[in-house]
């Protein structure tokens, strides 16, 4: 994840007291709603890493057909990252 947990929790605070602030939501939990946001950031942000991690999963099983066609790892990784974004409807 490119944020720290600490940043994040930032982010969550800073969001509910501008949506409080502006009266977009009520809460009578603020602290809990700020969890709850911080939670979903975290969410959305490690989904990046999780496609990652599938992405060498994935080419790690075809690791001897890459070697023996001359595919370039990096072109592989980029090319499989873009169809799991595309399969999970992420926007990275």
């Amino acid at each position: 994840m490119i944020f720290s947990r600490e940043y994040i929790g930032y982010l969550a605070r800073r969001t509910v007291k501008h949506l409080i602030d502006a009266k977009l939501i009520t809460t009578h939990d603020p602290k809990g709603t700020e969890s709850k946001v911080a939670e979903a950031l975290i969410d959305e942000l490690s989904l990046e890493d999780r496609i990652n991690d599938e992405v060498r999963v994935i080419l790690e099983a075809y690791s001897e057909e890459m070697r023996k066609s001359g595919a370039q790892y990096a072109e592989m990784f980029k090319k499989v990252k873009t169809e799991l974004a595309r399969k999970y409807k992420a926007v990275l």
